[in-house]
């Protein structure tokens, strides 16, 4: 047997080794199933190439350390967030018959309780909430906190961070952390040095590089976006740091529109300590520490709003926003409006909208016309004329990348946040979302939502069925792929 013959014998017979033990992994780790056929696909077609594709994207890998510090820190968190002094009882007879059971669920699988006595504030455009962050930060005393997946430099976004400085000066605690990946040019930009330089701390969230590939996904992302300013008022939503004049102009999907809400009242604690998980995450700087400097406080009500913050992410139960979403489309029986930029849903979820159209419940899906991912445009088409095909109303908004996420649920409640309706919001990104069992605020929602919907072309599922056949092959030659996306 010559050397060549020798050689190919050796890599075929690794090659499958590799084949039957990735395989093996992949059905033992009991993923979904369109999510574990999708990756058998890959790993038994492509030689050696499939192999390096999962073990770089196929597993939700924090790193050792990292996963070690997460488990150990969690606890002390949780039960920080369950002794909340706020915890009150809510009059669930008031609220629409599903929200006490969604809340209960909730609470199961976070450990956050739904907390009363909230005030809200819709804030639907991006000038208006930087003017409002800006203002809350020029009046603060002891601390802000900022989690943001972007902070882009340029227009109103530089004025945040003046805005932060001048907080430093007045020796007020400032600590952000912004995502390694989204928020790269940013770190490494001259108004960050000027950051650091006047006493914020300034961190990267989910450090990449090359080293780090070979142990950590580098695609586990810090999705959230929460401000908190004295521990005692907070804005989440989808808003990131940046002044959508500036940002990804040469995309080609127009101004990104995006909300936020701001929340005064006990809700407030739950995304402070959200925010506070996050830092030990990342700065081990200590639990105790952290209980002393990070503002955490009993806070009285403001409001009417029932609110129950949902963080979600890898080292949470992988399963729970996941359960709250389901529960939530099950929960309607007159209307649902989503909002979503990106909208490749799992098999639950597609069951989930089409049997809620098919039952009657008036349906409505808006998403934008165009988003900055042609892979997830395809994918996604291909799902929607599942729906059109159930009777969901399809709107494609035509003015600007829609950024909004959120759910109305028959008038009677909402989910707002940072959550796409993708399997990496659901399975991979850190997120936060807000349930709000609020008639008067999701009312509020709701009229954003129709604001969206007016300046939206329905889709037609008969159009669609006129397109090109090779159109339509590729539409659904992508759709195999987005339980990966």
């Amino acid at each position: 047997m010559n050397l060549a013959t020798s050689i190919t014998i050796a890599l075929f017979v690794a090659d499958l080794l590799i084949r039957v033990g990735l395989s093996a992994r992949v059905i033992m780790r009991r993923r979904p199933v369109g999510v574990s056929l999708a990756w058998l696909t890959i790993i038994l077609i492509f030689p050696f190439g499939g192999a390096l594709i999962y073990l770089a994207i196929g597993e939700t890998r924090l790193g050792t350390r990292r996963a070690r510090r997460a488990e150990r820190i969690h606890a002390p968190y949780l039960e920080w967030l369950n002794h909340l002094e706020t915890r009150k009882h809510i009059d669930w007879s008031q609220l629409g018959q599903e929200c006490e059971p969604l809340a209960r669920l909730t609470e199961a699988t976070v450990g956050i309780p739904a907390l009363p006595g909230n005030a809200l504030e819709l804030i639907d455009n991006a000038e208006d909430v930087f003017r409002a962050i800006i203002a809350d930060i020029d009046a603060a005393k002891r601390t802000c906190h900022l989690v943001l997946y972007i902070w882009g430099n340029g227009g109103t976004a530089d004025e945040v961070a003046e805005a932060l400085i001048r907080a430093a000066a007045r020796g007020v605690i400032c600590r952000i952390l912004l995502d390694d990946v989204g928020s790269m040019d940013f770190l490494r930009s001259e108004m960050a040095d000027r950051m650091r330089r006047a006493g914020i701390q300034l961190r990267a969230a989910l450090p990449v590089g090359l080293v780090r590939a070979l142990f950590v996904r580098f695609d586990l992302r810090m999705h959230r976006k929460i401000v908190v300013i004295d521990g005692e008022l907070a804005y989440a939503g989808s808003l990131n740091m940046v002044d959508p004049r500036y940002f990804k102009r040469g995309s080609g999907v127009g101004q990104w529109i995006d909300a936020m809400v701001r929340v005064r009242g006990p809700a407030v604690e739950g995304l402070a300590i959200t925010f506070l998980e996050d830092w030990e995450l990342e700065t081990a700087e200590g639990v105790e520490q952290l209980r002393e400097t990070g503002d955490v406080r009993a806070l009285e009500e403001q409001g009417s709003a029932a609110v129950q913050v949902v963080p979600s992410g890898p080292v949470t139960e992988s399963h729970t926003i996941q359960q709250v979403l389901l529960m939530a489309i099950y929960a309607a029986r007159r209307e649902l409006i989503l909002t979503s930029p990106y909208f490749v849903p799992d098999e639950l979820l597609l069951t989930a909208l089409v049997s809620a159209a098919r039952r009657g419940v008036d349906v409505t899906l808006i998403v934008p016309a165009r988003v900055d991912s042609h892979l997830v445009r395809l994918a996604t088409q291909a799902h929607k004329i599942d729906l059109l095909a159930a009777g969901v109303t399809i709107a494609l908004f035509e003015h600007g990348l829609l950024h909004t996420k959120s759910i109305t649920v028959d008038g009677e409640f909402s989910l707002f946040g940072s959550l796409n309706l993708d399997p990496r919001s659901l399975w991979l990104n850190f997120e936060i979302t807000l349930s709000v069992y609020d008639r008067p605020f999701t009312r509020r929602l709701r009229q954003l939502q129709q604001r969206y919907l007016a300046q939206s072309q329905r889709m037609d599922l008969e159009t669609w069925r006129r397109r090109p056949k090779v159109e339509q092959l590729v539409v659904n030659a992508a759709r195999l792929l987005a339980p990966l996306l």
